[in-house]
């Protein structure tokens, strides 16, 4: 018997204790956590650093995605990135060793989701419009504009992940362009 697909996840209701102004940000990282197992349930481990046409590999985007969620969510706390965050985002894109497989950068980034909603469940709605600053030169947001801008950065780089493992599994490599051809 056929398994039937649930809808998106914004179309399911309300997660449960996040506030009504931070449901869209909610459903957007739940459904990235969905795309990013289902799609990568069976990804190929030696697939999981290569670039296509330069592009960034699955690795990056899956090292990425737990990065940026936990830079975000730093910013939005007000407060600045640690050590180890810094070093962090250093690292992505790098090849860790063997030991990193596609399994455990998706645990990762699963368990930095899961971060995320905790940090929504706690979040008041009435700090939504404060001023949060953003990097070493305190770019001016606001937690909702941090918190926005996580989910749809997630969004994005899903995208892009699927469509990078897309194409590596499909082993459609596209030839790196030629800059000299007209």
């Amino acid at each position: 018997m056929e398994k039937q697909q649930q809808p998106e996840v914004w179309l399911r209701g309300p997660v449960p204790a996040i506030p009504p102004l931070l449901q869209p940000v909610a459903h957007a990282l739940l459904q990235a956590r969905e795309e990013v197992q289902r799609h990568l349930a069976r990804f190929p481990e030696h697939l999981l650093w290569e670039r296509p046409a330069n592009l960034a590999s699955v690795g990056f985007h899956l090292q990425h995605l737990t990065g940026v969620l936990d830079r975000l969510f730093t910013y939005a706390q007000g407060e600045q990135l640690f050590p180890q965050a810094l070093a962090y985002l250093k690292a992505e894109g790098v090849a860790p060793g063997p030991e990193t497989t596609v399994q455990t950068l998706v645990v990762a980034f699963h368990r930095q989701v899961d971060q995320a909603l905790e940090q929504l469940k706690a979040t008041r709605e009435q700090t939504l419009l404060e001023t949060r600053g953003v990097g070493r030169a305190q770019i001016p947001s606001t937690v909702l504009g941090l918190l926005f801008h996580a989910a749809e950065h997630t969004q994005r780089h899903v995208g892009q992940l699927l469509v990078t493992a897309r194409i590596l599994e499909a082993g459609m490599g596209i030839p790196e362009t030629n800059e000299n051809q007209p």
